[in-house]
């Protein structure tokens, strides 16, 4: 664990496990003025001071805290944290908070004091006061960094502002995470606070940065801290927000209160500045605040046929996988403005829309629309990422572009209004397909933007060009033939060319007198011909001819092969066997003309049986698919003989007539 990852985990770290009480203080304590509470200046001397209790860090060594009666710095014993190694099951650092169950009154010390020592030269990565371990306290102030040697050295914490801690339960706290491989102890001793007197010239200070937001939501400051001068060494103490005082420049746009939360009340621009007692502190925080969108985009007017949606109330969505991915930096909510649903992404660095499951097929679309509402219209960018033939992340064949729109590109951009963004996908100049679409991620300089009606559509339906004349007329002998569809056979019973469970239409067409079937909107079709299974194993190849419009070059065509084993019922009793090929352009799949597929079917090794063939899947690239010839055949010569080639389904054989 390093130490900047155990500062956050303490930050926001809950207790666990109190693991000791008090015992009795064995030394005479400084007089002070009266206080309403005790101004007790003991931790830890020789024991726990009286009311103190200790509670380990949640993600801690639990154990880690012990009393040692050998390594001491003075009198008879010190506090030991054994620092455990970064592999050590039991906890990955050490840590925890001393408080009290009465509040002390330290207002008038300067500094917690304490004796340290390391049994390796270490860095301690946190000391601090102020956690009470009740989850609510006000003033943590902690010291990072602290160097460790083997010999005992005496350190001196500055407290912030000392007026304010008048009711403090959080005495002391303590984590380090060990920066070797191994673990070490650290020993405290002599852990009070005192009035030293050499602790000068504060100088507190904030970030400055500027940040956005939208009334109604809350921001805080951050970075408040306080530099002194220690004995002629400046020494930076983190110090919380509620030892400052904060003005707002306008507190019509936003407040802030006092415990450094800065509330959001109007539109506009506001500087935060603050003071630590009389002191100002340097640094300032810009905050722009804009009022979220009250109405909803206009309703997009394309055809449901010329669109592929991702998310719109116009339109059927495909199925989208996250509007947030695990790698992204970015959160995304669900609203409902003027009836409407909305993405809303807040801490927008980037977001990942995936549609990986499955792929969308983009290549007859012209146009990518978005509609954006954002605080700032500087930079806006949308990059679109195509998976390739292979359909997975991370191959040779991925492709991606993205796009920056500014107020001056085309399409413009304007903040605090609805931008109806038409993009060109031929503006996505590197992303050379669009056929394995998995991807669409979005960054900008506004932190917080409102998406709505994502989709992709042309501009003009075409008009796909089908095959002029009929696929050639097969040549098998009928008593060598189980047909499915093919005008020079008896074909056996189908049940369905487009089974309820695919994503297909299709339709029966006639090309120069001949029946063809027409698949249209093909991301997978299911064939079934389950009242009647079919007995193929004294068949060799099956054969199919298909025609498509669409491009082919980095596409391809699968065909699937199901058999549901000797009871004949799909999954019915662990018989069931299936497998798919694959046929590419190198196979012989090509645009705009008749292809013969001619597949052995000892090509379709994972097809443990063939008696009770029940269904046929074909799926792919192309959008729009012509078939005919659906059949299983064998060669000429009677029985089955199977081919001396076994059949390679990386390179499946197709046969352009």
């Amino acid at each position: 664990m390093t130490a900047s990852t155990l500062r956050r985990m303490m930050d926001s770290a809950v207790v666990l496990l109190p693991l000791a009480l008090v015992a009795a203080c064995e030394r005479d304590l400084t007089e002070l003025d009266p206080a309403t509470f005790p101004p007790d200046p003991e931790v830890f001397y020789d024991d726990f001071a009286p009311g103190l209790h200790y509670s380990a860090f949640g993600g801690s060594k639990v154990d880690a805290l012990n009393i040692d009666r050998d390594e001491v710095h003075r009198g008879t014993a010190a506090l030991k944290f054994i620092v455990p190694a970064p592999s050590d099951p039991s906890g990955g650092y050490a840590g925890g908070a001393f408080f009290s169950t009465v509040p002390r009154d330290l207002s008038g010390f300067d500094a917690l004091t304490f004796w340290a020592r390391s049994s390796t030269a270490a860095t301690l990565d946190r000391v601090g006061i102020g956690n009470d371990n009740t989850g609510a306290s006000l003033f943590p102030a902690t010291l990072d960094d602290v160097p460790l040697s083997t010999r005992w050295t005496k350190y001196a914490l500055p407290l912030p502002m000392p007026s304010v801690l008048t009711e403090e339960r959080g005495l002391f706290l303590v984590a380090d995470a060990s920066e070797y491989p191994v673990g070490y102890d650290v020993y405290f001793d002599d852990v009070q606070y005192e009035r030293l007197g050499t602790i000068i010239n504060p100088r507190p200070a904030i970030d400055t940065r500027s940040v956005s937001g939208e009334v109604g939501g809350t921001l805080t400051v951050g970075g408040t801290r306080v530099t002194f001068d220690v004995n002629g060494s400046d020494v930076t103490v983190g110090a919380a927000s509620a030892y400052f005082t904060f003005t707002s420049s306008d507190p019509s746009v936003a407040t802030v209160n006092a415990d450094g939360t800065i509330s959001l009340v109007g539109r506009g621009t506001a500087t935060i500045t603050a003071a630590l007692g009389p002191t100002p502190a340097s640094g300032a925080l810009t905050v722009y605040v804009e009022t979220p969108p009250q109405d909803a985009p206009p309703t997009p007017t394309v055809p449901a046929e010329d669109v592929v949606s991702l998310f719109s109330d116009a339109y059927d969505d495909v199925p989208v996988d996250t509007w947030s991915a695990e790698w992204d930096q970015a959160d995304v909510a669900d609203l409902i403005i003027a009836g409407n649903p909305v993405k809303k992404y807040s801490n927008l660095a980037f977001a990942g829309i995936e549609f990986t499951s499955p792929l969308i097929n983009a290549s007859s679309m012209t146009h990518l629309h978005v509609d954006l509402w954002t605080n700032d219209a500087s930079v806006f960018r949308v990059k679109l990422v195509d998976f390739g033939g292979d359909g997975v992340f991370g191959g040779d064949d991925d492709r991606e572009h993205e796009v920056t729109l500014t107020p001056a590109s085309t399409p413009p951009i304007a903040p605090g209004s609805w931008n109806t963004l038409d993009i060109p996908l031929d503006a996505f100049v590197g992303l050379t397909g669009r056929a394995h679409l998995a991807q669409l991620i979005i960054s900008g300089s506004s932190p917080t933007v409102y998406l709505d009606n994502i989709f992709f559509f042309r501009t003009e339906t075409p008009v796909s060009p089908g095959p002029t004349e009929p696929a050639p007329t097969p040549t098998d002998a009928a008593a060598d033939v189980i047909s499915l569809f093919s005008d020079a056979y008896t074909d056996a019973t189908v049940d369905t060319w487009s089974a309820e469970w695919d994503v297909a239409d299709v339709q029966d067409v006639a090309i120069a007198g001949n029946a063809v079937k027409k698949y249209t909107n093909l991301s997978f079709a299911g064939i079934e011909f389950t009242s009647a299974t079919l007995d193929a194993r004294n068949m060799t190849h099956f054969r199919m001819d298909i025609w498509t419009p669409d491009e082919t070059g980095s596409a391809a065509f699968k065909v699937k092969l199901v058999d549901f084993g000797a009871n004949g019922v799909y999954d019915g009793g662990g018989d069931d066997s299936e497998h798919e090929v694959t046929i590419t352009a190198t196979d012989g799949l090509a645009s705009g003309q008749w292809v013969r597929l001619d597949l052995p079917l000892a090509g379709f090794s994972g097809l443990a049986a063939r008696g009770h063939l029940a269904q046929l899947i074909i799926s792919g690239d192309p959008n729009t698919v012509y078939v005919d010839n659906v059949y299983f055949r064998r060669p000429a010569s009677g029985p089955a003989q199977m081919p001396t080639t076994q059949f390679n389904d990386s390179n499946p054989i197709g046969e352009i007539p």
